[in-house]
């Protein structure tokens, strides 16, 4: 069989051209609206694109179609945890453990102190259980409706949330991406950890001063009169009890415990429609259908829960809008989105153009500085091409790795990078599986919460500005690289 011929600079730079083209336009044209289907077409159009180049190099269709087969297949897992997670949004709202959240964080957090708050909080949480998605889904979900209340931004809300969660799911041991980088690096898991310290935590403080300093100096529009209001409405529609919790402490207590995300949402998810069920019957029986009977309309209305949410009607409108929601459906335009990126992704990755890039920028990555700067901006743009966080640290990683080795740099160097540049950034992408999913649970678009998501912008710039300083960058001992011979 013919092998294929390599692809050209041109070759790899022209559907890259029209993604960030379509992107663009779709951006200008449909503004908030353009993950709901311009997105999607923007990054189907750039995937026949490079399609059409594989053809041209020499790749027959078959082999591009079961790379694109491939490239959905890895997404398949999110995928499940995405329809899930709508599933929890909704059944959590009917059961009211978000309200008691709401109502609780409004009784005790402070607003001027309520940016950096929500920061660390989800810093706790993701750090505990090894998982930002799940941490923005729970908490991340009530402290915007905490902000709400107090008359705080949404969006600096939605960047806090961002930032503590990163933070956390990035130094846990638990978290996939963690475990992920040192496997693709060959470095040790908590040699791994305590490397990304140096870049990770002053990122985080820093974040948590501006943070800080951005609430002291907000202008809070919240008065007792509208709080009072919220929490009257709060517990004129749900019953507000700490018991409400237990669906929160029973999903926080299995991702502790290692239960992989899919089945620990799941039973999150069914334990409230149980609690649901067993503590919000008036609630329930006021928005039932009772032509078929009581007790099937109530049946009805907590199953449709699962898959169309739940909606609620107080009579204030912006309340409404905060305690309606979730549901499977709410997620269906976001596994479009998930799917589309990954398949042009694949077709990069199969057809070599994306390698193009990376040997070009080896070409010109001469230090060490250099060299760590060109794999934080390759994972960066891997997350902006491939659209997935795993993505973009395996392939950096695997094309990074023998060049490390080369200049005698320890494995850690180059895990702690990959974490910094790909892990760090997915969130702030729109198209990227991660600000996809970010975007679908907060239902803030990514190019807004991203300038506040002091964290991640923070984290990849530190570590640049240390592999150029030469701080902490750790080389092989010379009795090492002889080993290693």
């Amino acid at each position: 069989m013919k092998q294929p011929k390599q692809p050209s600079f041109f070759d790899a730079f022209l559907p890259i051209s029209v993604l960030v083209c379509l992107l663009g336009a779709a951006v200008y044209l449909y503004g908030d609206n353009s993950s709901s289907g311009p997105n999607q077409i923007a990054l189907l159009f750039a995937t026949f694109t490079a399609a059409l180049i594989g053809l041209k190099n020499g790749y027959t269709w078959k082999t591009l179609e079961e790379a694109m087969i491939k490239g959905i297949t890895l997404s398949l897992g999110a995928i499940l945890i995405l329809l899930m997670v709508g599933a929890l949004i909704g059944t959590w709202l009917l059961s009211g453990t978000v309200p008691t959240l709401i109502y609780y964080g409004l009784q005790i957090i402070n607003p001027s102190w309520f940016y950096a708050a929500s920061c660390l909080i989800c810093g706790i949480v993701a750090m505990s259980i090894g998982s930002s998605w799940t941490t923005a889904a729970t908490i991340g979900v009530a402290l915007l409706g905490v902000a709400t209340g107090l008359g705080l931004d949404q969006v600096v809300t939605a960047g806090a949330v961002i930032s503590g969660a990163y933070f956390g799911d990035k130094l846990s041991p638990l978290s996939e991406t963690t475990n992920l980088a040192p496997a693709v690096a060959g470095s040790d898991l908590f040699e791994h950890i305590q490397h990304m310290l140096w870049t990770t935590v002053p990122s985080f403080v820093i974040a948590l001063i501006i943070f800080t300093f951005m609430g002291f100096s907000a202008d809070v529009n919240s008065d007792i009169g509208r709080i009072e209001e919220i929490v009257d409405i709060l517990q004129g529609n749900f019953n507000i009890n700490p018991v409400m919790l237990v669906p929160l402490l029973v999903l926080l207590g299995l991702a502790f415990k290692k239960m992989p995300a899919f089945p620990a949402i799941s039973i999150g998810a069914v334990v409230g429609a149980v609690w649901a069920m067993l503590f919000q019957g008036d609630l329930i029986l006021s928005q039932i259908d009772a032509s078929q009977g009581e007790l099937v309309g109530y049946f009805k209305l907590v199953w449709a829960t699962f898959y169309q949410g739940f909606t609620v009607s107080t009579g204030d409108t912006k309340m409404d809008d905060l305690l309606s929601g979730g549901g499977m459906s709410s997620m269906l335009t976001t596994t479009w989105l998930v799917m589309t990126a990954l398949m042009f992704g694949a077709i990069m990755e199969k057809t070599g153009l994306l390698e193009i890039f990376v040997r070009s920028i080896l070409k010109v990555a001469k230090s060490t500085g250099s060299l760590i700067a060109s794999t934080v901006a390759t994972c960066i743009g891997t997350n902006v091409i491939a659209a997935d966080q795993y993505i973009a640290i395996v392939v950096p990683g695997r094309m990074f790795k023998e060049e490390y080795e080369k200049r005698g740099l320890k494995p850690v160097n180059l895990s702690r990078t990959l974490e910094d540049g790909g892990t760090i950034t997915s969130p702030l992408i729109p198209w990227n599986t991660c600000g996809a999913y970010m975007q679908s649970v907060l239902l803030i678009n990514p190019f807004d919460y991203a300038i506040y998501a002091f964290f991640n912008l923070i984290n990849p710039l530190l570590a640049v500005i240390y592999a150029y300083l030469g701080i902490k960058i750790l080389r092989i001992k010379p009795e090492q690289t002889e080993q290693s011979a």
